[in-house]
Parts: C-alpha cells; sequence; structure tokens
C-alpha cells in the first residue's frame, strides 16, 4: 500500500513536471485523471472516457535582484563569494588559476564587508560568482563558460 502511494507521487510529479513543461512551450492544459485501478495520471489529454478535471497550477518563478554597482568593475572582471570551507568555491578557484582567469574572492565568513554585499546580492550559497552583471550560484565549469565570454 506504501509503496503504491509513493509510486503514485513519484508518477504524478513526473507527469505534473512534463506537464508544465508542455504547458510552457504549446500554451496547452493539463489533465488529471484516475483509472480503474485507482492510479492518478496528469497528460495533456486525458482518455476519451475518463473523467477528469483540470488542476489549479500555480508556478513558482525567480528574478534575481539586480546587481548593485560595484563601482569600476569590468563587464569581464569575475568576483567571487564563498568560504574557506566550501568545496565547490575550491574547485572554482582552481578553475580560474588554471585558465589564468583573474578573480577578485570575498570570505563571507570572516570579511562583514563581503557578508553585506553577499547579503545585497540576496545570495543563498557559495559560491556566488559574478562577472559583469551576470551572476552564478554554485560552481559548474559548462556554466560559468556560459557567462563568462
Amino acid at each position: 500500500m506504501l509503496r503504491k502511494l509513493i509510486s503514485r507521487k513519484i508518477v504524478g510529479a513526473i507527469f505534473i513536471s512534463i506537464g508544465l513543461i508542455s504547458l510552457n512551450t504549446h500554451g496547452g492544459e493539463i489533465y488529471k485523471w484516475t483509472d480503474a485501478d485507482g492510479v492518478v495520471h496528469f497528460g495533456d489529454s486525458p482518455p476519451e472516457s475518463a473523467i477528469y478535471s483540470i488542476p489549479d497550477i500555480k508556478v513558482n518563478s525567480y528574478s534575481a535582484p539586480p546587481i548593485p554597482d560595484r563601482g569600476t568593475i569590468n563587464d569581464n572582471q569575475v568576483v567571487m563569494y564563498g568560504t574557506s570551507w566550501c568545496g565547490y568555491c575550491k574547485k572554482a578557484k582552481n578553475y580560474f588559476a588554471k585558465k589564468g582567469i583573474p578573480f577578485k574572492e570575498f570570505d563571507i565568513e570572516k570579511s562583514s564587508a563581503a557578508r553585506r554585499e553577499y547579503d545585497q546580492l540576496n545570495g543563498r550559497g557559495v559560491p556566488l560568482i559574478i562577472v559583469g552583471n551576470q551572476r552564478l550560484s554554485g560552481f559548474t565549469i559548462e556554466a560559468f563558460e556560459r557567462i563568462y565570454q
């Protein structure tokens, strides 16, 4: 019973995700129905014989706040807010060193000024990397290369 309930929730979450993507790209409706075995389904079109409903789906979105003016920083200058214990901060620093990318590093636990700037940027994790007016929360090489040109 518990396994079936968990399975329904997982399947439901997958179909909601797929439905949201479909809704976002095609402007269609998402339908919810229950089959003869009591399994809940979601899709872009219900079976003809199914009794269905159209769930009220609210999509949360997030826009990053604008980056405050930081003086004479050029568009390609890299600024990283991090901590000494953060593995992704270390990975970013190693990558920057390997590629010869100059950067300014601010430890948000050791500098109250760095912490204030981080808070003004609505930082929610480390590293927070700023390149010009673009930001990257966390670090992967692929994501960094998209913002660093």
